[in-house]
């Protein structure tokens, strides 16, 4: 008798779970991935799908699933319509996409905690903990990732206790999941958790993603370090709505998000120049951004001279491939065995980890470096 022929081996699928799952950049990270997936649209944004991270051993977005903790209840699909409403969504995406969004909508999680939650540090941390290994078991997962892309909280009390972000870090920590910090909040940087972030036995890294104004401050501030030009004053404005023009204009939550901008250039320039960002919340802006940047210094001879630049952008669309990309680096690198913090992946950040360079060339060259060992272990 002639043997049977055998089955082909099931590809691993791969969990994402985002920590402010219904906001704007989830919904738009799980649209685009659906959408990248089907041919709909091309990757357009997505280093890890350019030619250095060809065969690194990266996850494909079609083995990616989602899930999540938020603490709103608008649906997925509707979100993805509100979107495509304020033109962040291309029309006609949310329907072409409504399975892919309804089916990580019911892996979302109630997150907190809420006004009134009394339970304690311990016993929320393993409650996300459980959410996120339920989720892994219930759909036979290779493994999972955790990225916070919730709205920015303030800096934390001086009182010891954790903030939500931190409360969500130490959950995957504790779930044994790779864990990313998109946003400018604590995360793994509290003081109580920094043991554990330093000899965590999976990869982490952040904070605060790197998509707009200080994304062309990492490569003005080294052109003008590099052409022997002295910075006298950088000053800034952004002008911008939706969840994050809300959540920064309390005054706590923007200075957290100031401190990434202003850090980049005191990096890169030696000293931090003369100059603050002012942050404005105009609701009518929805999610799209308007950066402005004035840049005075001093040419040859002492001739003063300006650069004005002005940066108008959709954060969602910017944030969303980057997040797609860290989910699927974070996934291989615990993978391949990697643990604790990755200054590789500074590019990608305000506030990288460890050592990494403040200049965005010689942080594309680390990330490529990152992508050749991912590589070899393939």
């Amino acid at each position: 008798m002639s043997a049977e022929p055998s089955l082909p081996t099931p590809s691993p699928r791969f969990g994402v779970w985002l920590v402010g799952a219904r906001g704007s950049v989830a919904t738009t990270a799980v649209a685009g991935c659906a959408a990248v997936t089907a041919g709909l649209h091309p990757p357009t944004g997505m280093v890890t799908e350019t030619t250095p991270f060809a065969d690194s051993g990266l996850p494909t977005l079609s083995s990616l699933v989602f899930g999540g903790h938020d603490t709103v209840d608008c649906p997925l699909p509707k979100r993805a319509e509100h979107l495509a409403e304020g033109g962040v969504l291309p029309h006609g995406l949310p329907s072409a996409v409504a399975a892919e969004l309804a089916a990580a909508d019911r892996e979302i999680r109630p997150g907190g905690p809420l006004p009134g939650d009394n339970r304690t540090q311990d016993e929320l941390i393993s409650t996300f903990a459980a959410d996120i290994t339920d989720f892994v078991r219930g759909h036979d997962l290779a493994g999972a990732v955790v990225v916070n892309v919730a709205s920015t909280e303030p800096a934390p009390a001086r009182d010891g206790a954790l903030p939500p972000s931190s409360l969500y870090a130490a959950a995957a920590l504790r779930a044994g999941f790779p864990y990313v910090n998109f946003t400018p909040s604590t995360g793994l940087h509290h003081p109580t958790l920094a043991a554990a972030a330093a000899n965590a036995a999976v990869p982490h890294t952040g904070r605060d993603g790197k998509t707009g104004q200080t994304l062309l401050r990492s490569v003005l501030g080294p052109m003008f370090l590099q052409r022997a030009l002295s910075v006298r004053a950088w000053s800034g404005t952004n002008l911008l709505g939706g969840g994050d023009g809300a959540a920064l204009a309390d005054p706590a939550a923007a200075a957290a998000k100031n401190a990434g901008k202003e850090r980049v250039l005191a990096d890169t320039l030696g000293a931090a120049p003369q100059g603050e960002v002012h942050i404005d919340d105009v609701p009518a802006l929805g999610d799209w951004k308007t950066a402005w940047d004035h840049i005075a210094f001093d040419g040859f001879l002492g001739a003063r001279m300006v650069l004005q630049t002005t940066w108008q952008g959709c954060d969602s669309a910017l944030a969303a491939p980057l997040v797609l990309d860290l989910a699927r680096l974070l996934l291989r690198a615990h993978t391949v065995g990697l643990t604790g913090p990755r200054p590789e992946l500074g590019f990608y950040f305000k506030d990288p980890d460890g050592a990494a360079p403040a200049a965005l060339g010689e942080q594309y060259a680390a990330l490529v470096d990152f992508a050749a060992r991912l590589r070899a272990e393939a």
